[in-house]
């Protein structure tokens, strides 16, 4: 008999019983963990590094982060965020860094810190960790619920699902009432098979990328067995960094987009025509009456060696070839129409988007637990009284730089807080 359970040995777990622990250190709290180790995507996060948070100070400004949650989390950002997630590890001596960026990193540049904080914090506080205990299912008792795994039944007052994008977890939880959104990736980048990127991996730029509905491909919709358009579906835009990889398409706005579309993005299949502005301060048409300029200035200059605009040179060269200007053509040479392909190439390049690869090791799902069926100030279910959530398991996501782990840390430490008052 446990007084609390908590199911999934990852971040919002730990997170929630050394908070559950310290606050009520008379509890009998355990662990179950699924696998044979525990934290493992908190050892592969941020490349090795753990981005534990983002320093990002403004709950409102934070909140903008999430795709799904937004309107939700702002109350619970008020009361636990980025802030008292770092006055958290820096009291139990894990130094940390705010990068240029905003991220949030351990001074030491290791997950492990973080791992090894987690684990002694665990431990001196007498929270017992059941490896190799995957949960076949959990139901309401008369006191509290029992919990099943392969071998054994537990009994506990209190359950705490930080289960992640579990799929079983959720299927139990929608048998018992539930309303589960369908998950879908979140956080990818694109693959695309172009000439235009060939041989260029590792160009980065600044970039605004456009999905419109109406022209998101050039086959039918019969063809790539795509679900017919909603007339309401959104333009998704994005613009910051975009990075050319050996698969097509990555960097920060790729991946901001892929958050704010993950849905739609999923109805398309993941087959989508994608527009690219490299020189987002210009239109075609503004871009097309500077390039007529620089013809004038520039008429004995060769085009692929004039440094137009403030694009990788080897991603104008690209370009400049997709415009059918030939090595040796110069400003001069170029007619009204070779003009407007360059102009056209510069701020409205269309690729064909064909599939998605997965952001390294960030595996971000959209989907879960509905939100309407949460107390956000308890982290507890509306249906089952005693039944808390934590972590991604809910359908809250974010993008990258720390800000899913932050939501896993209040989740966590709301629903510790909960969990610990006197009944």
């Amino acid at each position: 008999m446990f007084d609390v359970i908590i199911v999934g040995g990852g971040a919002a777990g730990f997170y929630a019983a050394i908070h559950i622990a310290e606050k009520a250190p008379y509890l009998k709290i355990a662990i179950f963990e699924r696998g044979k180790s525990v934290l493992a995507k908190v050892k592969v996060s941020g490349g090795g590094r753990c981005n534990v948070t983002h320093g990002e100070f403004s709950p409102k400004e934070l909140t903008t982060n999430y795709p799904r949650g937004e309107k939700e989390l702002l109350g619970p950002f008020h009361r636990y965020a980025p802030m008292d997630v770092m006055a958290f590890f820096e009291d139990r001596g894990v130094d940390l860094k705010i990068e240029e960026d905003g991220r949030v990193f351990p001074v030491s540049d290791s997950s492990q810190t973080i791992i090894d904080c987690f684990l002694g914090e665990s431990n001196k506080l007498g929270v017992q960790v059941l490896k190799n205990s995957s949960v076949k299912a959990f139901k309401k008792v008369e006191k509290g619920w029992q919990v099943t795994t392969m071998n054994k039944h537990y009994f506990t007052k209190k359950l705490l699902l930080a289960t992640g994008s579990n799929p079983k977890i959720w299927d139990q939880l929608k048998a018992m009432g539930h309303h589960i959104v369908p998950p879908t990736p979140s956080l990818f980048t694109f693959n695309i098979n172009d000439e235009r990127l060939s041989g260029i991996q590792g160009v980065s730029t600044h970039a605004a990328l456009e999905v419109s509905p109406k022209k998101r491909f050039s086959n039918s919709m019969d063809e790539l067995g795509l679900k017919s358009l909603s007339r309401e579906e959104p333009v998704l835009l994005s613009e910051g960094p975009v990075l050319v990889t050996h698969w097509g398409l990555s960097g920060p706005a790729v991946l901001r987009l892929s958050a704010w579309g993950a849905n739609i993005l999923h109805d398309y299949n993941y087959t989508f025509r994608l527009k690219v502005n490299w020189a987002p301060e210009y239109s075609t048409e503004s871009m097309e009456a500077y390039l007529r300029k620089l013809k004038e200035l520039e008429a004995k200059k060769t085009v692929i060696r004039t440094y137009a605009v403030e694009i990788p040179k080897r991603l104008w060269a690209k370009l400049v070839q997709a415009a059918q200007i030939q090595q040796d053509d110069r400003w001069a040479d170029l007619t009204k129409e070779k003009l407007w392909n360059l102009a056209g190439q510069l701020t409205a390049c269309s690729f064909k988007v064909e599939g998605k690869s997965t952001f390294k090791e960030e595996f971000v799902t959209a989907g879960g637990v509905d939100l309407k069926e949460i107390n956000f100030k308890t982290y507890e279910s509306r249906i089952h009284p005693t039944l808390y959530f934590a972590g991604e398991i809910i359908n809250v996501d974010a993008i990258t730089g720390g800000f899913n782990f932050q939501n896993a840390w209040t989740g966590a430490y709301l629903a510790a807080q909960a969990i610990a008052s006197p009944e």
